[in-house]
């Protein structure tokens, strides 16, 4: 679920996992606290939908250029006719960056977890041969 913590679908982040754990029959919980974990990252957020704007931007361009500038808003924050050039521009760098950059990071926080859940299965398997043989020795 920490893919989803890094694709810009603002508002539909934890839905989107929600739906998804829904689907392969996981730990809802788990993906909800994955989703609101990754929240600590606001304050970089802006540094981070940045680069996944600038991946997407020079990989849909031919020939691959970088961004001149991100498109601002000129003081109508309230109108959604400012905002919808805005995402239908920016949007799609958006999506296939933080696709991109969220990728890495999903596939190494699923090795970790799984090495830590292995390892803690380990450990519980060896606690409960050991109880089973001290239940097994009458002395």
């Amino acid at each position: 679920m920490v893919f989803f913590g890094f694709v810009p679908l603002f508002g539909l982040k934890t839905a989107s996992a929600i739906l998804l754990c829904w689907l392969t029959r996981s730990n809802i919980l788990a993906a909800v606290l994955a989703c609101t974990a990754h929240d600590i990252l606001f304050p970089l957020m802006p540094a981070i939908y940045f680069w996944e704007y600038g991946m997407g931007y020079w990989l849909l361009h031919q020939p691959h250029l970088w961004p001149k500038h991100i498109p601002r808003l000129q003081g109508k924050w309230f109108d959604w006719h400012t905002y919808i050039p805005l995402l239908l521009g920016a949007g799609k760098p958006m999506l296939l960056g933080g696709g991109i950059l969220a990728t890495p990071f999903a596939l190494l926080s699923f090795a970790l977890t799984r090495s830590f859940v292995a390892r803690h299965q380990r450990k519980k398997r060896r606690l409960e041969l050991a109880r089973a043989g001290q239940e097994d020795d009458p002395s």
